[in-house]
C-alpha cells in the first residue's frame, strides 16, 4: 500500500483524498476525504481572471488540507488544477500561492487529462458488474466545464466542453450582480441551447450516443440523486451507485428551474454553496440524458479525486 493525498481544485470547490493505494490488487482504502466550495472560478467568464477574494478562499482550504496530508503521514501529493485556472490570466498568483501552502506545484492540466482521470476514478470498481453494460459514458459537470468519456477497460474518446454549473449560472442567470429567481423561460432556453451545442462540439469526437451505460459525477448530478432518493441528510454511502431514472431526473430539474433561493436552500442535502447552480447544474444533466437516450443515471461518488490518487500511486 501506497499512503497518497489528491487534490482537485475546480471552478466551483477544491477536494481533498487520502488514502492507502495498492496498484496490484486495485484497493483503495480511503483514510481522508473532504470537500470546500471556495468558487475559484468567481467571474472568470466575465473578467478573464481569479478574483483576489476567490484565490484567498481558496489557499484557506489549502492550509486547511496542508494540516490533514501532514498528520496522516501521506507519502506523495498530487495537486491538480482544472478549468478556472486553465482560463485565468493571473493563474501565476495561484500557482505560487499553493506551493507556498502545500510545498507542490498544481498540475493545470488539459480537458481531456481531465477527462481520463474521471473515467479511472469513476469506473475502476464497476469492472465486473454483471448489471452494467460496457461501454461506459462517464459525465463530469463541473463548475465551468463537463467532461465526456466514452470507454470500456480503457478510454476510447474523450472530450471536455465549456459549460458547467456556475458558468452557465454567471453567464445567463445572473443580472445585475444577482441570480434570478426563478430563472425567466428566456434565461432557460439560452443555457440550453449553450448546452446543445456543447453537445454537438462533444459528439464530434466522442460517440456519447453509443454508450450503454451513462455514469454521473460530480456536485450537481449527487446533488440531483440525493433529491430523488428523498433524503434528510446527505448520505455518499446510499447516493454511492444509486440509479436515477431520466423521468425522476426532469421531475427535479423543473423544480428546481421553479424554484427560488430560499425554497432551495431550504433542500435537506443542499449545500449552501451549490443554492445558486444546482438548477443549471441539473439542466446540464437532463440535456445529456435525453441527448444520448439513457434511461437513467448511475451516480458515482468516486471520480476525478479517485483518478488523481490512482496516477499517484
Amino acid at each position: 500500500m501506497t499512503r497518497v493525498a489528491a487534490i482537485d481544485c475546480g471552478t466551483n470547490s477544491i477536494r481533498l483524498l487520502v488514502a492507502d493505494c495498492d496498484p496490484a490488487t486495485g484497493d483503495l482504502v480511503e483514510l481522508d476525504r473532504r470537500m470546500t466550495i471556495v468558487r475559484l472560478g468567481q467571474d472568470v467568464d466575465r473578467t478573464g481572471r481569479l478574483a483576489p477574494e476567490a484565490l484567498e478562499r481558496t489557499f484557506t482550504a489549502c492550509r486547511e488540507y496542508a494540516e490533514v496530508i501532514k498528520a496522516l503521514g501521506a507519502e506523495r501529493t498530487r495537486f491538480v488544477a482544472t478549468s478556472a485556472s486553465r482560463d485565468a490570466e493571473n493563474r501565476e498568483d495561484f500557482v505560487r500561492g499553493v506551493m507556498e501552502i502545500l510545498g507542490v506545484e498544481p498540475e493545470v492540466i488539459s480537458g481531456d487529462q481531465e477527462a481520463e482521470f474521471s473515467f479511472t476514478g469513476a469506473t475502476k470498481e464497476l469492472t465486473g458488474r454483471a448489471d452494467l453494460t460496457k461501454p461506459y459514458l462517464v459525465v463530469d459537470i463541473g463548475g465551468g466545464s463537463t467532461e465526456f468519456v466514452v470507454g470500456d477497460d480503457h478510454v476510447r474518446a474523450a472530450r471536455s466542453v465549456d459549460v458547467g454549473c456556475v458558468r452557465m449560472t454567471e453567464r445567463h442567470l445572473v443580472v445585475d450582480g444577482e441570480v434570478t429567481d426563478p430563472p425567466t423561460p428566456g434565461q432557460i432556453a439560452a443555457i440550453r441551447a449553450d448546452v446543445e451545442a456543447a453537445l454537438d462540439l462533444a459528439q464530434e469526437t466522442v460517440p456519447i450516443t453509443e454508450a450503454h451505460t451513462l455514469v454521473g459525477l460530480a456536485g450537481s448530478v449527487t446533488t440531483v440523486a440525493a433529491i430523488a432518493l428523498g433524503l434528510s441528510e446527505y448520505d455518499w454511502t446510499v447516493i454511492h451507485h444509486s440509479r436515477i431514472p431520466v423521468e425522476r431526473v426532469r421531475e427535479i430539474t423543473h423544480e428546481l428551474l421553479a424554484s427560488t433561493h430560499e425554497q432551495r436552500a431550504a433542500i435537506p442535502v443542499m449545500h449552501p454553496g451549490r443554492v445558486d447552480v444546482i438548477a443549471a447544474g441539473a439542466l446540464v444533466l437532463l440535456a445529456v440524458m435525453e441527448r444520448t437516450g439513457a434511461r437513467e443515471v448511475v451516480v458515482s461518488e468516486h471520480d476525478i479525486l479517485d483518478g488523481i490518487a490512482w496516477s499517484v500511486a
